[in-house]
């Protein structure tokens, strides 16, 4: 079964994995009922939360939990999803992006799935039956790399697998604010260049959002949660549409803006 569309979703802090209050959190747990009914033959999740020099897949059998994070509520560490791994998604994987020019592609064959992975899942598919593979993140290339890594990785759609970025769509942890605070004019403001950008299908703008859109080193001091985004992007094509799926906010910097990316039929 060929899928036509990519995602990127916002997965915000990890204890999304367990406060009730988070409004993101009815968002992926209305996944198969309401964004996303079919069901794929595996998944290839784009974390923010795995950065080396070149890309890498994770070659494993079966995915362990990990817990890449530091001093959060003991519950959140008691938390298990462990699907089977994609050992020939993960190697697909490679093929393609070597098959595009690509001189240098990893494997890593302990590495299970971090928390930008693993928090969305168990909402989204709790049953944990769908094999997953993660690719990840080069911090010091740009967002044209990415989303060409996307392009590349096109033909796995055709393959029934679903491609997940994971990040945020702004993403300050240094300027996070009290609970309830008011988003400030600066994160709302990238927000909503970035929706504009999107579906009004401007990639390219997207791709050079340093340069583009405003705000962008407060959005993103660093980039890592955003760069998923180029590759969910780039592997849907570049006529596809961009639709926002779901939008909300937790800590006044950190945002849940979700993104849904469809083939014309």
């Amino acid at each position: 079964m060929a899928l036509m569309e990519t995602f990127y979703l916002s997965h915000g802090a990890p204890t999304l994995a367990i406060d009730e209050t988070v409004p993101a959190r009815k968002f992926f747990q209305s996944w198969q009922h309401s964004v996303f009914k079919e069901k794929p033959s595996s998944i290839l999740v784009i974390s923010a939360h795995w950065e080396t020099a070149q890309p890498t897949v994770n070659v494993v059998d079966r995915n362990d939990t990990i817990y890449d994070f530091y001093g959060f509520p003991k519950p959140l560490y008691q938390i298990k999803y462990t699907p089977p791994g994609a050992p020939k998604l993960a190697r697909r994987v490679k093929e393609l992006l070597m098959a595009s020019g690509m001189d240098h592609v990893d494997e890593d064959k302990k590495r299970g799935l971090d928390h930008g992975a693993w928090v969305p899942l168990m909402f989204m598919y709790p049953e944990a039956d769908i094999p997953v593979c993660q690719l990840s993140v080069q911090s010091d290339r740009d967002g044209t790399h990415h989303y060409n890594m996307g392009k590349a990785l096109a033909p796995l759609r055709e393959e029934g697998v679903l491609i997940l970025g994971s990040g945020s769509a702004v993403h300050n942890l240094g300027s996070r604010l009290p609970h309830a605070s008011p988003v400030p004019s600066w994160a709302m403001e990238f927000d909503n260049w970035l929706k504009d950008a999107l579906i009004g299908g401007r990639y390219e703008d997207v791709n050079h959002y340093e340069s583009k859109a405003p705000h962008p080193k407060m959005a993103h001091p660093w980039p890592d949660h955003f760069y998923p985004l180029h590759v969910a992007m780039g592997a849907a094509g570049e006529d596809s549409k961009a639709r926002l799926v779901h939008g909300s906010w937790t800590d006044g910097t950190l945002s849940y803006a979700s993104y849904q990316f469809t083939e014309p039929k």
